[in-house]
């Protein structure tokens, strides 16, 4: 009688409502909201990374940075069923897909160097060890990983004419982050560059009636 009781109470039924999004905006729902934790868990990985490999490899009890980066990037594959779908979007979803999987490889490698700690040799010869291993080393440390921006930014593209600005903030945020850790050497022009790129992706989610170019093209030639 008591789970009866229980059952029916308002605290329960308002727990279950928000356990299940039922009071989300409307242009809002479930995968949007997936979307928008990845996307707070990969730039907070980031802001972290910015820090530099002694902060990352002190870490405890866990690397925190890594887990995040991990967990936030499979998330962002729910990116492939948010917009509009057509041929920029099958490209998109396939090398995002393909991104999300080098990502996890990535963090996977990462998680096991810091669990050398401050044992800077062990973690080099490991490092030595994956390099000369091609099936490991250019799927998860090469391409990987870019797949997964470019995939992410090919998204924000498709919106490039109805929203340019904010789709532009994903374009060109995303090599500027490979830009600032591969040349420029700076952490904290990769944090920002992560920023405004999540920033991008994020804006589009609140775009509730935007057509893709692809969409707007092919209502233009029926117009006519």
């Amino acid at each position: 009688m008591f789970w009866l009781g229980f059952g029916s109470s308002p605290l329960l039924l308002a727990v279950t409502r928000c356990a299940t999004f039922e009071k989300l905006p409307e242009n809002m729902n479930k995968t949007k909201i997936l979307c928008l934790v990845g996307l707070t868990l990969f730039v907070i990985s980031y802001i972290m990374f910015s820090q530099g490999g002694e902060f990352i490899y002190s870490q405890k009890p866990i690397d925190f940075a890594h887990w995040m980066n991990l967990i936030g990037g499979a998330l962002l594959i729910n990116f492939n069923n948010v917009f509009p779908k057509n041929k920029i979007n099958s490209v998109a979803s396939f090398l995002t897909t393909l991104g999300v999987i080098g990502n996890i490889g990535l963090c996977a490698l990462d998680l096991l160097m810091w669990s050398y700690g401050m044992d800077f040799e062990g973690r080099a010869e490991l490092g030595n060890q994956i390099s000369k291993t091609p099936l490991i080393f250019y799927p998860f440390q090469v391409f990987g990983p870019s797949l997964l921006l470019i995939g992410l930014s090919l998204h924000a593209w498709n919106f490039i004419r109805g929203k340019p600005l904010i789709s532009l903030l994903a374009i060109l945020g995303a090599p500027f982050i490979g830009i600032s850790f591969f040349i420029l050497k700076n952490g904290m022009l990769m944090a920002v560059s992560c920023f405004l790129f999540a920033l991008g992706l994020g804006l589009l989610l609140f775009q509730p009636e935007n057509k893709s170019f692809e969409e707007k093209s092919e209502s233009t030639k029926s117009n006519k």
